[in-house]
């Protein structure tokens, strides 16, 4: 049972940026041995408040309120002692590993950094000491990866690095901003049992910040749901996810993606591809043979129906976006691909770039993916403008304005920029990009993952009406079993490059046929459609 006296307290936190406020009035309180999970949507001021309370927001905000770590009120620190206290009585694992970590540091010198500030330890007994927190975080082979550089590692490998990082000067407590998000639904479940077992071993207080209510629901104690930077409700998990007194947690709770793509009609395919493979050369050593190629996709057949979706399934490594890749002939590749009877595989140059028209691309992150110096009408209107020359500009405009509509963005918004939209908007401008040049086949590649739960509804509802309506085929890429449920017919589950099995999308989810699509419908924790 966490003891009486909170470790982490905040009364009445507010924040302004500027004069105008994100977060009002804030009370709660985190216990040691105890997991407070802080839930919202984005913008609704999670991150902003652990920032806020750790003296780490820019010179323009204004922090109002009361906040104290133990019986130090961290209102009254002075910048050195804030620097004392960051590291060393509160850790911190954030969100995206590969922007935290250094890309020009190694494992051993990027946590022996910390050890130096904070415990004054160097050479062998830093070493030493970073080798111990490999180990215990359970990444293998921590001789080796202690000169490794981070992106050698995998995402997984990555988050433990970070979070040896943050227990290395045995914190009291430890702030989790969104430390699962770009993982694997297995590779979440492992991080999130290490951080309760680290909890528990160092008797640390935990703030999980996250907008996945299933990852809450398993792993936290209590709740704090926030809304428009104002606290909705807090109280225990089970008392809130059973009977939520706010009207926007019954919204979250109501947010994951459900119903069913349209039943598919054809029986043409509009895609057919056969023994695709996939294989990279290894860098030779100097002096050294030439080492065998790596098989990132060993011989795959599929097929896809016009206004049918495939979902591609598997952990990071497995050869989905590697299959997808070569299927758009973006990586070189084995096999026959045949889209409406021709085969792509044997196309090049202009009769190749002709055909792309037909197959089209949404990335993970929409705002990675979109230009930041174009403004939307721009963005849109560029694979039409390379693809058709010879259109008027009035036509082009007219295209865009259409598509913009299509996807439910404001009519407006042809002259902004990307950094103006929500996460949601800019997908939605990606989806607008592809549409525009009428493909048959749209690839989505984990279109859904960088939303919250209640976009990704949104999302979802948006795409299988744009199938109905255009009879579009999608090859849907994505680690998230419940949006996969809701988009997919059939279903292809990867391993390591190879095809585990394949399915009905809703007979393979309801009853796998391998121990490793087990796992991941575990790991996913599906409850049942009825």
């Amino acid at each position: 049972m966490p003891e009486a006296r909170p470790l982490l307290r905040l009364d009445k936190l507010s924040i302004a940026f500027d004069g105008k406020p994100v977060l009002r009035e804030l009370t709660l309180e985190v216990h040691r041995g105890e997991t407070l999970a802080l839930v919202g949507e984005s913008g609704s001021g999670k991150s902003i408040s652990a920032l806020g309370a750790m003296n780490l927001l820019p010179e323009n905000a204004q922090v109002s309120g009361g906040r104290w770590l133990g019986d130090t009120d961290l209102a009254a620190l002075k910048k050195r002692q804030w620097q004392g206290l960051r590291g060393r009585r509160v850790g911190f694992v954030f969100q995206e590993p590969m922007t935290s970590l250094n890309p020009l540091h190694t494992v051993a010198k990027q946590i022996g950094e910390t050890l130096r500030l904070h415990q004054g330890l160097s050479g062998r007994a830093a070493r030493e000491r970073t080798r111990k927190l490999l180990e215990q975080v359970k990444l293998p082979r921590p001789d080796e990866l202690l000169d490794a550089w981070p992106h050698q590692l995998s995402g997984g490998q990555r988050q433990r690095v970070m979070i040896a990082m943050a227990i290395a000067n045995d914190p009291e407590l430890l702030i989790a901003d969104e430390p699962t998000t770009a993982l694997d639904v297995t590779v979440q479940q492992e991080i999130l049992a290490l951080l309760a077992e680290l909890r528990d071993r160092h008797g640390m207080g935990m703030l999980f910040i996250t907008h996945d209510l299933n990852l809450v629901k398993r792993h936290a104690d209590r709740v704090c749901v926030l809304y428009d930077g104002t606290e909705q409700e807090t109280g225990l998990v089970r008392d809130v996810f059973t009977s939520p007194a706010s009207s926007y947690t019954r919204t979250l709770l109501d947010a994951e993606p459900t119903g069913r793509p349209a039943p598919v009609a054809s029986t043409e395919r509009l895609l057919d591809a056969r023994g695709v493979a996939v294989s990279f050369q290894r860098p030779k050593r100097l002096f050294a043979k030439r080492p065998p190629a790596f098989e990132a996709v060993r011989p795959i057949d599929l097929h896809l129906a016009p206004g049918e979706t495939l979902g591609i399934v598997g952990e990071s490594g497995s050869g989905k976006t590697t299959l997808a890749m070569a299927l758009l002939r973006l990586v070189e590749s084995r096999g026959e691909i045949e889209l409406d009877g021709e085969r792509l595989d044997l196309l090049t140059g202009n009769a190749l770039r002709k055909r792309r028209r037909r197959i089209q691309v949404v990335f993970q992150d929409p705002y990675g993916s979109l230009s930041p110096r174009m403004p939307v009408s721009d963005i849109i209107s560029e694979g039409l403008r390379f693809h058709y020359p010879e259109l008027p500009e009035e036509e082009v405009l007219e295209r865009v304005r259409a598509a913009i509509k299509e996807v439910g963005l404001p009519s407006d918004c042809a002259s902004r920029y990307p950094h103006e939209f929500s996460g949601g908007q800019r997908q939605r401008i990606a989806v607008a990009r592809a549409l525009i040049l009428e493909p048959a086949l749209v690839v989505l590649d984990e279109p859904t993952s960088a939303l919250d739960r209640t976009v990704q509804k949104q999302l979802v509802e948006l795409l299988r009406d744009l199938q109905v309506r255009r009879g579009l085929s999608f090859l849907f890429i994505s680690h998230d079993l419940a949006v996969v449920r809701a988009m997919a017919h059939r279903v292809l589950v990867l391993k390591d490059g190879e095809l585990v099995e394949q399915g009905e999308c809703l007979t393979l989810l309801a009853d796998p046929a391998s121990d490793y699509t087990r796992a991941l419908v575990k790991a996913a924790g599906l409850v049942p459609q009825t």
